[in-house]
C-alpha cells in the first residue's frame, strides 16, 4: 500500500487526517490560507479531499469489469442531471459524520459549504434526471457501467422571470471549475461530419472523405454507489477545435474571422437544446446528437478491442442502452464501424449492432419522436445515410414478403417518412436496430404497441417489454429528506437505507397516534424551510401549516399547469363568494422551465404570476390562497420543494406522460397524489391505499376516442358555469388588466379543439381538489394517507428498475441485490454488537 493510499485510508476514519487533507487540498490546490478562504474555496477543497478518497475504489472496479470478463452497460444519453455532488458523495461513502467533524474546528459547516456548489445544467428534467438515478443504482448494485453525454458549456438556460416572463440566460456551472471530474485530454477520438463517401457498394467497406472534424475530449467523473463500494464513470465530451485559430488570418489582422471555425464547432458543447426553429439550429442539435455517440462508440469500442481483440464478442460484452431517440443515430454509426473501419461483412455487423443496443423510449407524441430532414443528413452525415438507406431497403423487403400487398404497412414501418419533405423517422431507427425496445411504465408500454409502435411491433413482436422508471431513494428519501430518515431509522431501524422494502414495517405505525405526531412535525419543519425560502426568493409570506400543493416540472402543455392555474383562479372566486365554506389554506407551488421557443408555455408562466399578483394581496381571500412560482427550477430546488409537499399535482392528459418520476418522489416523501390515470401514477395508484390518492379525468382510451370523434373544449365549457365564468374574466383581461387581449388567443383553444383535455376535465379536477380539501380538515386521516404512501412506495426504488433492466434487456445477472445483502450483514452485525 503506499503512502497516499494509507493516508486516504486513514482519512476514511479519522476526522483530524481527513482535515489535514482538506487544509493540503485549499493550500497546494487552491493557493489559499484557511483564515483567507471563503465558502466557495472550502468547498472546493472539501470536494477535492473526498474525491481523493473516491479513486482507489473507482478504478479498482473499472479494472475489476475487465479482468473478470463482466459483461458492461454503455448508457448513452444527451442529458445527465446530476444535481450537487458533495452531500451525495459523502453520504454514500458514509462519512458525513467524519466530514461534519473535520471541518467543525476549522470554522466550517458542511451545509453551508455545500449550498455554494453549482448544480449541474446537464438536463431539462425527468429524462436527465433518470439518467442520473440509474448510473447511482447501476454503482449500488455493482453493475460494471459508463455513462456517455455531453459536457455542455452551459447546460440548460438559467431561468429569470422578469415582470412574469421567463427570460433565459447562460448557466454558468462550470465558472469556478468542477472539482469531481478528471480531464482526459489523451482520449479525444475525432468526429467528422460533412464531405463525400467513396465506394460503389454501400452495404460493402467504403471510405467516408469528410470535409471537417472536430475531437471530442473526454472528462470522467466518478459515481459513487451505496457504501462505496463499487463505482460507475460519467465520461461526458466536450468540443475542441482541431485548430485554436487561423493563424494566418490573425495575422492578416482578421482577429474574429481567424476564431470562426473555433466557435463553429466548439458550439456543439456550449448549450442543451439549442433552439431549432431555424436550419442551423436543426443542424446544431444533429451534430450534437451525432458527436457523443460517436464518440462514446469509438470510445467502447476501443476499450472492447483493447480487451477482447474482435467485435464479434460485443453483443456479449456490452450492453448499449439508447436513451431515447438522441442517441438513434448511433445504429447507423456502429454499423459505420463495423463494416468500413473493420471490413466486417453486413450481416455480421447487424449481428452485432442489434445485439448490443437496448432502446428506451420516453414519449407517445410523434413530434418528440425525433426526425431529420433527408437532406440535412445527406449533407451532414453522408455515409450514415447510405447505411440507413440499406437498412431499410432490406427491412422493408423482408417486409414486403412476409406482408404481401401491404403497401400501407410497408410505408408505416419505413425509416424515410416520405411527405412532402423526407424526413428519417430516428426512432423507427433505434426500434430496429435494438433487440429491446422498452416503455417506462405499464400504461406507457401497452400504448407504445397500440400507437406509435403499432405497425412495427406487428413485423418485429415480441422486442417491446416495459420496466418502470424508478427514483434512487438515496438522493429522494435519505438525503433529501433527514428529518424523514431520522424518524424512520428511530421507528424501525436502519435496514430500509440499504433495502428499501423494509419501509412497509410502517404501515402499522400509520395507526399510531404518537407516530403521526412525529411525522407531522417533520412535515411542518420541511415546510417553514420551504416558506423561509419563498419569503427570501420572492419577497411572499405564504403560511407554513397551509397545504403545500405543489406543481413541479418543466412547463408543458399536456402536463396541464394550465388545468391548475383555471382551477385555481375559479378556487379564488369560491373564497370570495363563501369565505366559511370550509376551504382548506392552500399555497400552490409551482416550479418549472419553458423551452426558450415553445411560447405558449412562456404564457402559462406569465399566467401563474398574474395569477399571484391578483390573490396573494387579495384580503377578501383571509389568506386562505397563495400562489408562488420559484423560478429556475433544479435539483437543489426540488430537494427543498418534494418534503415539504402536502399534495402532488401530477395531472398531465391521459395517455402522454410515459412515466413521471416526480411524482414517486413526492409520494415517497409523503405527499397525497391529485392525478390523473396516467403514466407512473397508474402503478403507484396500484401499490398504495386509495386514501393516498385522488384520482380524476378521462383515461388514455377516452382521450383518444374523443380526439377521434373531434369533439372540442365547448361542451364541458357550456356544461360548467364555473369554467365558463373563469374564461369570461381572462378573455376580458381580469388577470392582465395592462394588456386585457394577453390569453383570449390561449382562451379560443379551450373553447375550440381543447387539445390536452383541459376543459375536458375541469369539473372532475375541482371535484378532486374538494375531496382533497376535506380529507386536509381531518389532519389525523392526512397525516396517516401520508405515512402509508411512504410506506408503500418501495417498488418505485431505483434498484428495481436497474435489475430488471439487466435481466430483461442486457442480460447481466443480478441474483440477489447487494444492497439488501448488506442491510442483512449490517443486521447480524448489531445483533453480534448486542449480545
Amino acid at each position: 500500500m503506499t503512502l497516499e493510499t494509507e493516508a486516504r485510508s486513514g482519512a476514511r476514519r479519522d476526522p483530524a487526517i481527513l482535515r489535514d487533507a482538506i487544509i493540503r487540498k485549499l493550500t497546494y490546490d487552491v493557493g489559499r490560507s484557511q483564515n483567507a478562504a471563503s465558502d466557495r474555496e472550502w468547498f472546493i477543497a472539501t470536494a477535492r479531499a473526498v474525491r481523493d478518497l473516491i479513486v482507489d475504489r473507482w478504478m479498482a472496479t473499472t479494472r475489476s469489469a475487465y479482468e473478470t470478463g463482466a459483461k458492461q452497460v454503455y448508457y448513452l444519453s444527451l442529458e445527465f442531471l446530476i444535481g450537487r455532488l458533495l452531500r451525495d458523495n459523502i453520504d454514500n461513502l458514509g462519512l458525513t459524520e467524519q466530514v461534519n467533524d473535520a471541518l467543525a474546528p476549522l470554522g466550517v459547516t458542511l451545509e453551508r459549504i455545500r449550498m455554494v456548489e453549482h448544480d449541474a445544467a446537464l438536463g431539462n428534467g425527468g429524462l436527465g434526471r433518470l439518467a442520473a438515478c440509474f448510473m447511482e443504482s447501476m454503482a449500488s448494485l455493482g453493475v460494471p457501467a459508463f455513462g456517455y453525454g455531453i459536457r455542455y458549456d452551459h447546460g440548460l438556460f438559467r431561468q429569470v422571470i422578469v415582470d412574469g416572463w421567463q427570460h433565459e440566460y447562460p448557466e454558468d456551472w462550470l465558472a469556478y471549475g468542477n472539482p469531481w471530474e478528471f480531464a482526459k485530454p489523451e482520449i479525444c477520438p475525432e468526429i467528422s461530419f460533412g464531405g463525400w463517401v467513396e465506394g460503389a457498394v454501400a452495404d460493402e467497406p467504403c471510405v467516408w472523405r469528410p470535409d471537417e472534424q472536430v475531437h471530442a475530449v473526454a472528462y470522467d467523473t466518478p459515481v459513487v454507489g451505496w457504501r462505496g463500494r463499487s463505482m460507475t464513470t460519467l465520461r461526458l465530451w466536450s468540443a475542441r477545435a482541431p485548430d485554436p485559430l487561423k493563424l494566418e488570418a490573425f495575422n492578416r489582422g482578421d482577429h474574429v474571422g481567424a476564431l470562426a471555425d473555433r466557435v463553429r464547432l466548439e458550439s456543439i458543447s456550449k448549450v442543451l437544446y439549442p433552439g431549432d426553429e431555424t436550419p442551423s439550429g436543426q443542424e446544431l442539435r444533429l451534430r450534437q446528437q451525432y458527436f457523443f455517440t460517436s464518440a462514446a462508440l469509438q470510445d467502447l469500442v476501443r476499450r472492447h478491442l483493447r480487451v477482447y481483440g474482435d467485435l464479434a464478442s460485443l453483443p456479449d460484452r456490452v450492453a448499449i442502452q439508447l436513451n431515447d431517440t438522441h442517441p438513434a443515430i448511433a445504429v447507423a454509426e456502429l454499423m459505420r464501424i463495423c463494416v468500413d473501419l473493420h471490413q466486417l461483412p453486413w450481416d455480421e455487423a447487424w449481428r452485432i449492432t442489434r445485439g448490443s443496443f437496448g432502446y428506451t423510449n420516453h414519449t407517445l407524441m410523434p413530434e418528440a419522436l425525433e426526425s431529420w430532414p433527408v437532406a440535412l443528413m445527406e449533407r451532414l452525415l453522408p455515409r450514415h445515410m447510405q447505411i440507413i438507406y440499406v437498412i431499410n431497403a432490406r427491412h422493408l423487403d423482408d417486409v414486403r414478403a412476409r406482408f404481401p400487398g401491404d403497401d400501407a404497412l410497408a410505408a408505416s414501418v419505413s425509416l424515410i417518412h416520405e411527405n412532402a419533405e423526407r424526413r428519417v423517422r430516428m426512432g423507427h431507427l433505434a426500434f430496429l436496430g435494438s433487440h429491446r425496445v422498452n416503455g417506462v411504465s405499464a400504461l406507457h408500454t401497452d400504448l407504445l404497441r397500440r400507437t406509435v409502435f403499432h405497425d412495427l411491433d406487428r413485423v418485429a413482436p415480441g422486442r417491446i417489454v416495459g420496466i418502470t422508471n424508478g427514483i434512487t431513494f438515496r438522493r429522494w428519501l435519505h438525503q433529501a429528506n433527514r428529518r424523514l430518515c431520522t424518524l424512520i431509522e428511530a421507528a424501525i431501524g436502519p435496514r430500509f437505507r440499504d433495502d428499501p422494502q423494509a419501509l412497509e414495517e410502517l404501515v402499522p405505525l400509520a395507526e399510531d397516534a404518537g407516530f403521526r405526531g412525529d411525522f407531522a412535525l417533520v412535515k411542518r419543519l420541511n415546510k417553514q424551510a420551504l416558506a423561509e425560502a419563498i419569503r427570501g426568493e420572492l419577497g411572499i409570506a405564504v403560511d407554513p401549516t397551509a397545504m403545500m400543493d405543489v406543481q413541479i416540472k418543466r412547463i408543458h402543455e399536456y402536463k396541464r399547469q394550465l388545468l391548475n392555474l383555471l382551477e385555481t383562479i375559479a378556487l379564488a372566486e369560491a373564497i370570495r363568494a363563501d369565505p366559511a365554506a370550509g376551504w382548506a389554506p392552500r399555497v400552490k407551488v409551482f416550479a418549472g422551465k419553458a423551452a426558450a421557443s415553445y411560447h405558449r408555455a412562456k404564457l402559462i408562466i406569465k399566467l401563474a404570476h398574474d395569477v399571484g399578483a391578483a390573490v396573494n394581496g387579495d384580503p377578501a381571500l383571509g389568506g386562505l390562497l397563495k400562489v408562488v412560482f420559484l423560478p429556475n427550477y433544479n435539483v437543489s430546488a426540488a430537494e427543498l420543494i418534494v418534503p415539504a409537499a402536502d399534495l402532488s399535482e401530477q395531472i398531465s392528459t391521459a395517455g402522454m406522460e410515459a412515466s413521471g418520476t416526480g411524482n414517486m418522489k413526492l409520494a415517497l416523501n409523503g405527499a397525497l397524489t391529485i392525478g390523473t390515470r396516467d403514466g407512473a401514477t397508474v402503478e403507484i395508484a396500484e401499490r398504495v391505499p386509495k386514501e393516498t390518492m385522488f384520482l380524476f379525468g378521462l383515461s388514455a382510451e377516452e382521450v383518444a376516442e374523443r380526439r377521434a370523434r373531434g369533439v372540442g373544449g365547448w361542451p364541458a365549457i357550456a356544461a360548467s358555469p364555473r369554467l365558463a365564468a373563469v374564461l369570461e374574466a381572462l378573455e376580458q383581461g381580469a388577470y392582465s388588466p395592462d394588456d386585457p387581449g394577453r390569453y383570449r388567443d390561449l382562451v379560443a383553444s379551450l373553447r375550440g379543439p381543447d387539445p390536452f383535455m383541459v376543459a375536458a376535465d375541469f369539473e372532475a379536477y375541482w371535484a378532486a381538489q374538494r375531496r382533497a380539501d376535506r380529507l386536509w380538515q381531518d389532519r389525523s386521516a392526512w397525516i396517516r394517507a401520508a405515512v402509508l404512501n411512504t410506506a408503500n412506495m418501495a417498488w418505485f426504488s431505483a434498484d428495481r428498475t436497474i435489475a430488471e433492466y439487466a435481466a430483461e434487456v442486457w442480460n447481466i445477472p443480478v441474483h440477489r441485490r447487494p444492497l439488501v445483502q448488506a442491510a442483512e450483514a449490517a443486521a447480524a452485525q448489531e445483533g453480534r454488537r448486542g449480545g
